[in-house]
């Protein structure tokens, strides 16, 4: 086989015959924008709280046993205007406060999210198991988690910014499946 060459030349059949047929154009996506396009996307806001000395912002979504579905946290993001720590844990129990709804992220949708929020500004009780903790500086915060953090049914995801007299937001996305 000396005889042949490894590169073809431009006259041979290689580069005049259609090797494949796929003629539209790929179109890629993330795991959330695929989850958005089926309606299964869902954002959480806190809005802008203010949080008094000694207290935290806390944000908590619940997954019910025997849901169905799965929660995989795409992103956390806010801001905050002093410094504070974010802490992400598992678990952990808010009493009081509200119970903000889930909005789905393909505007018009009518699915609903399974999962249970509460939000209120104090402190966290109960059990809980540190999963991220990150000093914040004042000015807003951004973490893209890409389904990294995964709440099962009958596990609880909870989110607090603090200590201290501030102004502080939490947003929460993910998708469910």
């Amino acid at each position: 086989m000396t005889n042949f060459n490894v590169f073809n030349h431009s006259n041979d059949p290689l580069y005049t015959q259609l090797t494949n047929t796929f003629s539209a154009p790929g179109i890629e996506s993330t795991p959330e924008g695929g989850a958005a396009a089926a309606g299964s996307s869902f954002a959480l806001t806190t809005g802008s709280v203010s949080v008094g000395s000694g207290l935290n912002l806390l944000l908590q979504v619940a997954n019910a046993a025997g849901s169905g579905r799965t929660l995989y946290v795409s992103r956390i993001s806010g801001g905050t205007t002093a410094a504070a720590t974010l802490n992400v844990y598992s678990g952990g129990t808010i009493t009081g406060g509200t119970t903000p709804a889930p909005v789905n992220t393909l505007l018009g949708s009518t699915n609903a999210s399974v999962m249970i929020a509460r939000q209120n500004a104090g402190t966290l009780t109960g059990t809980s198991t540190s999963l991220l903790s990150i000093p914040l500086t004042a000015g807003m915060y951004m973490i893209n988690l890409n389904g990294s953090i995964v709440v099962p049914p009958g596990q609880t995801l909870t989110i607090s910014a603090g200590t201290g007299a501030q102004t502080a937001a939490i947003n929460l996305s993910w998708w469910e499946f």
